[in-house]
């Protein structure tokens, strides 16, 4: 009989696919990367053709022995790690340790880890595809050049310890430029009007919102003119109109958007949300069925569906529901960019396990995202969601007010799945009794004075979203990308919003100055556009690397003599040394500024670094200094913290605000007052 060695990427993996194999097959775990380029130097020839030199992974000795013991007693050899660009190159890699050169050898994939789909995947075992391979040795030589170049230029200039990165670096930058968009902005006051109507046989009394008004009412004083001339007016209704609004089924998961919705609905990082979806791919025990991969493979941003499981999905949703709440149409969703289509959007390889019968088998973690997966895919196949909407428009004087309200007619998907989205605007109360003409009895007219918002904090959500959006890395380098920046405390993680630190502020600026193309959202989204066209075989891969590295050698030279200004001395502070009597000094550590002793080592003395930014406490008699919450983050409070409490995310001035003696605060070039009734904004000249 025959032998044969399968060899996949983790031990989870191997038990799966194990049992759908016959007994002369033996499945083995490789453990990830069995080659890597040296930690110790770059790597990579630059002078003879940008070779890269290869090692094996420390550690994975006695691993590779064992693989090449078994590859030489089998007859044939399968190569089965992922189906994407990283396992493409872990597999080459195997064949290159292994020496399978005279060893009959293919590559297989598989989308799902199921019976059908590991046999299947064998009835049309294949080559290594090398464009695949190349496309991620050059995505890998470009990480590395730009780590291993410009990470030793920040340890000079800021201190050890830190890195660049060539996605990291773009990602800090976006959250670096929403902050100074924060920071800069100035809210603008701005006055709604509402009007509340008596119906008929009705206890709640509608209510309406002024729709029309010729332009935004900016304050007291207009609002004044508006509700002057809307007095003894006579409120009719003008036009009443019925409509359908439909609600479109949602598409199912993309790595992506799976880390979108895991983080807002589960509250995951990037990080859980894709190592709970790995572990649901490679096989969880179910009790009475053994090990079974329950999801599809989880680094994708196609949304194709194979026609088996949309069967599967329209047969189950057919005899749970009723054949009404099957989709006659499909959402195709929007085309944009490039879609690696080798494999389906994130769904369950078997419809059959509903979430709460295999729930007692999953941690609840597991459960929670099993279960949104699930209901996700059954909803993408389901009937649109309709609703009945009325709306009225209510005449007064030159004035117009609208009213409207929604009644949910067929739930469609949404018996299965309800997308977190803003809530509809509702009058409150059905006008079901009301026709055109009528004349509304007026309750009362009810102004709020309201200000403009700032952008909001990126969220690892909408930092995920943005990436995509943007064209920056792939579905792999979303949640390792922000948990670095995350690590490396540039960013700092607060009620699920990100903060850049001061160290992150010094890294990107640095980034910025000294290698403005590497932090460029344009620059990098082209790169990883030259990788598709590396992986579809129509630019070659040294030609992206050759192009690349003299800009970037150049860049860095560059910088490493137009930054040395800017190299961080100590700075002699007036605090003095209560154990030695010096002038203490400014130090940076891992969390930024501290206070130290210049006589160390034979004084050790530190003590917290405040930053007085010369202005005065209002609610003490002491001084404002800039403070850090744990994570990072930057604020100004008082000297006297925790006795006084007054705190502010951005720099109070010295000014006061001259219509209510307020702090005033800086944003970007103005000064705003911190008492937001006032709103009093001034130059800051």
């Amino acid at each position: 009989m025959p032998r044969y060695l399968v060899i996949v990427e983790s031990p989870a993996k191997a038990k799966t696919i194990k049992k759908f194999l016959g007994t002369n097959y033996e499945v083995l775990a490789s453990n990830g990367h069995v080659r890597d380029l040296p930690k110790s130097q770059l790597g990579i020839d630059v002078k003879n053709g940008f070779e890269p030199k290869y090692i094996t992974i420390r550690g994975k000795g006695d691993l590779l022995a064992k693989l090449r013991k078994e590859a030489k007693r089998s007859d044939k050899i399968y190569l089965a790690t992922d189906p994407d660009r990283e396992g493409e190159a872990i597999s080459w890699h195997l064949s290159q340790a292994l020496k399978l050169d005279d060893k009959e050898f293919s590559r297989i994939t598989f989308n799902e880890i199921t019976k059908n789909a590991v046999k299947s995947s064998i009835k049309q075992a294949r080559s290594i595809d090398l464009d695949l391979v190349n496309a991620q040795q050059a995505r890998r030589m470009l990480d590395r050049m730009v780590g291993y170049l410009i990470s030793p230029l920040l340890w000079a200039k800021v201190k050890r310890g830190l890195s660049a990165g060539r996605v990291q670096s773009v990602a800090l930058r976006i959250i670096c430029d929403r902050e100074d968009e924060i920071n800069a902005f100035v809210p603008e006051e701005y006055w709604n009007l509402e009007a509340e109507f008596e119906i008929k046989g009705k206890k709640k009394p509608l209510i309406a919102k002024l729709s029309n008004a010729k332009k935004v009412i900016r304050n007291e004083a207009e609002m004044n003119e508006v509700l002057k001339q809307l007095e003894n007016a006579a409120f009719v209704v003008q036009e009443i109109k019925k409509s359908e609004r439909i609600r479109k089924s949602p598409l199912p998961f993309t790595t992506s958007t799976l880390q979108q919705e895991a983080a807002k609905n589960l509250n995951f990082s990037t990080q859980k949300t894709m190592q709970l979806a790995q572990q649901l791919y490679e096989g969880i025990d179910i009790k009475g069925h053994g090990t079974v991969g329950l999801i599809t493979y989880l680094r994708t941003d196609s949304i194709r569906i194979s026609d088996e499981a949309d069967a599967a999905a329209r047969q189950f949703i057919k005899t749970k529901y009723g054949e009404e709440y099957v989709a006659t149409e499909q959402n195709q969703g929007r085309s944009g960019k490039k879609i690696q289509d080798a494999h389906e959007a994130i769904r369950p390889t078997y419809i059959e396990y509903i979430p709460d019968e295999i729930k007692e088998s999953l941690s609840r973690d597991q459960y929670r995202l099993y279960q949104l997966i699930w209901r996700r895919f059954v909803a993408s196949r389901m009937q649109s969601a309709k609703y009945e909407t009325t709306t009225m428009k209510i005449n007064a004087n030159e004035y117009r007010f609208t009213a409207s309200t929604s009644k949910l007619v067929f739930e469609g998907f949404m018996s299965v799945y309800t997308p977190d989205e803003e809530e509809e605007n509702d009058s409150g109360v059905a006008f079901d009794t009301l026709q055109e003409g009528d004349k509304l009895k007026l309750l009362k007219l009810k102004e709020s004075q309201h200000f403009t918002q700032p952008p909001a904090h990126y969220t690892e959500a909408s930092l995920v979203k943005t990436l995509e959006e943007l064209g920056i890395g792939r579905p792999s380098t979303y949640a390792p990308t922000i948990t670095t920046i995350i690590s490396r405390r540039y960013v700092a993680k607060e009620n699920k919003n990100l903060y850049v630190t001061e160290l992150g502020e010094a890294v990107n600026n640095i980034m910025k100055c000294g290698f403005s193309s590497i932090v460029d959202v344009n620059f990098t989204a082209n790169l990883e556009s030259l990788l598709d066209c590396v992986e579809d075989g129509t630019v070659s891969w040294k030609t992206v690397i050759s192009n690349f590295y003299p800009d970037l050698e150049e860049a860095v030279q560059s910088a490493h003599s137009k930054l040395d200004k800017i190299q961080i001395e100590d700075e002699v502070t007036d605090e003095i040394c209560d154990l030695c009597g010096r002038n203490m000094v400014i130090k940076y550590g891992p969390h930024g500024k501290f206070l130290a002793c210049p006589g160390f080592p034979d004084c050790k003395n530190t003590k917290p670094y405040l930053e007085k930014i010369g202005v005065s406490c209002p609610q003490c008699d002491g001084e404002l200094v800039v403070r850090k919450t744990k994570k990072g983050r930057k604020y100004y409070g008082c000297v006297n913290n925790p006795e006084c409490e007054f705190m502010s995310w951005q720099k109070p001035s010295s000014i006061r605000c001259q219509k209510c003696n307020s702090v005033m605060l800086e944003k970007g070039n103005k000064l705003v007052c911190m008492n937001e009734k006032c709103g009093n904004v001034v130059n800051n000249s």
